[in-house]
Parts: structure tokens; C-alpha cells; sequence
């Protein structure tokens, strides 16, 4: 349990690092508009610059997570406040050690994006937030479970780009803000749910009893049997369907085609797989 906690508060850990790299060496320097408190934070320090941007994000969220105390629990805020707190920190320790210079504007909106998508997927994924628009989107999960995390973040960061437009007055400020915005909830879904590299293979073979008995003994892997008709023909056919990992196609491939080189093999690729020998479900899941 203590080692589990552990390695959760440790990827935790990386995501802000990665979160604080990513604004200091891309969007900050580069004057690229960006989303969330963060964004909000950015257009304040301009306009006051009495506050760091971390100490501003800091503050902005406190309300925010009273907010949600109520409805994600305990557990979640007490792990998104860590989040927030350790990435203002970093963002602002990154800032006094060292100083980034400026790069070819688009090369900052692939590579912060890029940065930002993954910082966010490794938070997210443990589930903790950033604050900000991080944690409304976890909120509106409650309400709209079916969209993903990266389609929430980008209609709410939308709403800051275009503000940061306004406010600093310049029009490529948000249009590479936008770039980099799409690059970010890309890369975070792909962390999210991209890499559950579980596969299904539907299989109809004359030979289906020593199909399955090979898949289910040599790969280790659960076989359903599903009843199914030619259309042409009008016989019964019987249908396997087995989901397997990535790793496993080339021998689930060669123990069918073995069995019966006529089998009719027809492999998907599936957006999660929760059961016995893949990922447990979670009551936190996103």
C-alpha cells in the first residue's frame, strides 16, 4: 500500500516538473498564450506584476478546490492540491535558476505542447489535477463521463486563449496558442487512454475447440464463444472472441493459423480492456 502511495506521489512528481518545464522554456519566453489559471495568471502578472505566475496559480485555485471538495472527495484534492502546489513551485523555481531564451515560435508550441500533454496525462492519470481548468474538467466528468479529458480541457482553455488575444493584443499570441493547445490535449489522451495497447480478435475457424484451448492454455488468455451464421451459406458458425495484449498478436497469430490455415482472423484495436489479466476499474477512473 505505502509503496503503491509512493510511486503514485512519484509520477505525480515528474508530471510538474515536466508541467513547470514546459511553461518556462516554451510558453513564457515565447509569449505564447496559454490556458487555464495558468493563462489567467500570465495576463495578470503582466498587467500588476506584483505576484509570480506560480503564486498567482496558487492562489486562483484555492477557491476552486473548497469548490470541489464536496464532490470528488478528499482523496483527489488532497493529491490535485499537492500537484498544484509542487507545479506553481517548480514553475517559479525554473523561472530564478534558469533564464530560457526565445526559439522559432512554432518549435515552442510543438515542443510545449508535446511537454504540457504529457505533464497533464502523468497528473491525470493518477488521479490528481493541476487546479485550474484541470480540475472544472474532472468536475464535468461527473456530469459527461463519456467525453475524454482532452475535448473538456480544450473547450475550457479556449476561453483563456482568447482572452490572453485581448489582452496582450496580439493575434499570433493566440493563434500559436491554439497550436500548442491542440498538440497538449492530443498528447494527454494518448497518455490517458492511448496506451492500453490491449487488442480483440474475433475468430471463425472449423476448428474452434482447439483454437480456443491453445489460446486459452499457451497465451493465458480468456476465450467467449459467440454464436454466428453465414449469410450466404446459412450454417452456424461459431465465433472466438479473445482479447489479448499488443505483444501477444504475433503468437496469437501463428497458434491460429497453425490450428487451422484457413481461419478467418479479424484483429481490433480496442480503447480499454478492464477485467482479469488487463486494468481494474476504478471508481476515480477518467
Amino acid at each position: 500500500m505505502l509503496r503503491n502511495l509512493l510511486r503514485r506521489y512519484a509520477i505525480i512528481t515528474l508530471g510538474c516538473l515536466v508541467y513547470a518545464l514546459a511553461f518556462d522554456w516554451c510558453y513564457a519566453p515565447n509569449d505564447i498564450a496559454y490556458g487555464g489559471f495558468t493563462g489567467v495568471a500570465q495576463i495578470l502578472n503582466s498587467l500588476g506584476g506584483f505576484l509570480s505566475v506560480g503564486t498567482l496559480v496558487f492562489f486562483l485555485n484555492l477557491p476552486l478546490f473548497l469548490l470541489g471538495w464536496k464532490l470528488l472527495g478528499g482523496q483527489l484534492l488532497l493529491s490535485s492540491l499537492y500537484a498544484m502546489t509542487l507545479s506553481s513551485l517548480f514553475i517559479d523555481l525554473l523561472a530564478a535558476l534558469v533564464t530560457f531564451s526565445p526559439m522559432e515560435p512554432l518549435l515552442a508550441c510543438i515542443y510545449g505542447g508535446a511537454l504540457l500533454g504529457v505533464a497533464l496525462g502523468l497528473i491525470l492519470g493518477q488521479g490528481a489535477t493541476t487546479g485550474g481548468t484541470d480540475l472544472l474538467a474532472r468536475l464535468l466528468k461527473l456530469p459527461l463521463p463519456w467525453l475524454p479529458m482532452g475535448k473538456l480541457l480544450l473547450g475550457l482553455d479556449l476561453i483563456t486563449i482568447v482572452a490572453c488575444a485581448l489582452v496582450f493584443q496580439n493575434l499570433n499570441t493566440a493563434l500559436y496558442g491554439l497550436v500548442a493547445l491542440y498538440l497538449s490535449t492530443t498528447v494527454m489522451d494518448t497518455v490517458l487512454y492511448g496506451l492500453d495497447t490491449a487488442k480483440v480478435a474475433y475468430i471463425i475457424t472449423s476448428q474452434p475447440g482447439p483454437v480456443a484451448q491453445a489460446l486459452t492454455q499457451k497465451l493465458e488468455r480468456g476465450v467467449t464463444l459467440l454464436h454466428g451464421e453465414g449469410a450466404w451459406s446459412g450454417e452456424e458458425r461459431p465465433v472466438l472472441m479473445c482479447a489479448f495484449k499488443q505483444r501477444q498478436i504475433v503468437s496469437l497469430k501463428e497458434q491460429v493459423k497453425a490450428l487451422d490455415p484457413d481461419a478467418f482472423l479479424i484483429v481490433c484495436n480496442t480503447h480499454e480492456v478492464l477485467g482479469n489479466g488487463f486494468r481494474r476499474y476504478h471508481s476515480q477512473d477518467i
